[in-house]
This record gives structure tokens, sequence and C-alpha cells, in this order.
């Protein structure tokens, strides 16, 4: 895997591209696309649902392609139900395609700030090898942005890290 990635980042040093496609290239070799996309409407929510309903609302989980909710009171779940297509719609539009299928509400606790999703919680415990961190350090070496380098790190060592944990479960 990660040779592939530096010969991609190789053809990209030939020609200048913007950072955006740079990431979205990697992202899809990496294969964490949805879980980033999925962290993103965590960051976001108040900006996706709006203020009065951000308020009242956090995700919870997501599973299927369906979007878990929590919600303040039942009332407010009632109200949401009915408005169900068209939240759907603003979050799909958020991610830029139709990821999600379906949302589904419950009654819950909703905490000020929202966390991560719990999907990625369980990678914070997982640990690199020398070699897989050594690999991913010559690969950033070739880029002179230190920005550049510093987004790109944290994105190779998400993916490495997702990769391991995903072969530890199989």
């Amino acid at each position: 895997m990660l040779y592939a990635l530096c010969s991609m980042l190789h053809l990209i040093m030939k020609k200048p591209r913007s950072i955006g496609s740079i990431l979205e290239q990697t992202l899809k070799s990496l294969e964490i696309e949805v879980p980033l996309k999925n962290y993103a409407i965590w960051g976001a929510w108040k900006e996706i649902m709006g203020e009065s309903v951000a308020l009242q609302t956090r995700p919870r989980s997501i599973r299927n392609r369906i979007l878990f909710i929590d919600v303040s009171h039942s009332t407010w779940m009632q109200q949401l139900q009915f408005l169900k297509p068209t939240l759907l719609e603003k979050i799909n539009t958020f991610l830029g395609d139709s990821y999600f299928q379906d949302i589904r509400f419950r009654l819950g606790k909703i905490s000020p700030i929202a966390s991560a999703p719990p999907e990625t919680d369980s990678l914070k415990d997982e640990d690199l090898d020398r070699a897989t961190m050594n690999q991913i350090e010559t690969i950033l070496q070739k880029i002179e942005d230190g920005d550049v380098r510093k987004g790109l790190r944290e994105v190779l060592i998400k993916g490495a890290k997702l990769e391991h944990h995903r072969k530890r479960l199989k």
C-alpha cells in the first residue's frame, strides 16, 4: 500500500496539482474516504442542520448507510420525522454524494459539544510499527510545503491505522 502511495506521490510531484485533488486521490487509495466523511458530519453538524435543530440533536452512529441521531425530546423527534427527506438531502448534499439512505431518530442526551464518531475511537489505540512509520516519513520527505506535509502525515497515519485495525479484525 505505501509503495503505491510513494509511486503516486512521485507522479504528483512532476506537475503541480491542488492539495484537494492530491488528498482526494490519497484517501480513495487508502479506502478511508467514507470514515472521514462520517467524521465530517460530527464536526459540521451545526452547519449542516442549522442552529435550532443542531441544539436539539446529535449524530450518534452510522451503520449500513443509516445515520442514527439522538434527539432531546419526543416533540422534536416527531417534528424531525416530517423533515426526514429534507434532512437526508441536506446531509448528502454536504457529503457531495448520496451516501446515506435513511435516518433514524431516538431519544437521547444532547451534550453541548459533539464528539467523534464511535467508529474512529478504536483507531486511537492502534499502534503502528516502526517500519510503517519509516515508510510514511520517507514518502513525506519529498514534500517541501510544511502544511501539506503535516496534513498528509495525518492522513497517511490514519489510513495505516485503519488498515492495521481491519487486518486485526479479520
